[in-house]
């Protein structure tokens, strides 16, 4: 399992609608090969700042399969207006502490 992570900043007064598209993407996003689960996060201290949470079953089910997809066009279109600056991506693997 991988864990996707973004730090997503909106762009001032665009919170609502930013919200309402992220629920119309999450149809997309929740239909993809690969995909486990996800959840948004809105940050206490700055009501811009979110951070987006995916898990993926491989690196490549997001950076290939979703990426590489139609569904991602549709994604973009819905929500990559909403932040400046553009987010930073990174995946991260459990390490297994016990």
């Amino acid at each position: 399992m991988i864990l996707e992570v973004a730090m997503l900043q909106v762009k001032e007064g665009l919170t609502e609608e930013f919200e309402l598209q992220f629920k119309k993407a999450s149809a997309i996003i929740s239909s993809m090969k690969g995909y486990i689960s996800h959840e948004l996060q809105k940050c206490i201290e700055a009501d811009h700042k979110y951070i987006l949470l995916v898990k993926w079953e491989t690196l490549e089910d997001h950076t290939e399969g979703f990426r590489g997809s139609a569904q991602y066009l549709e994604w973009k279109r819905l929500l990559h207006h909403f932040y400046d600056p553009f987010p930073t991506v990174e995946h991260y693997e459990n390490i297994d502490l016990r």
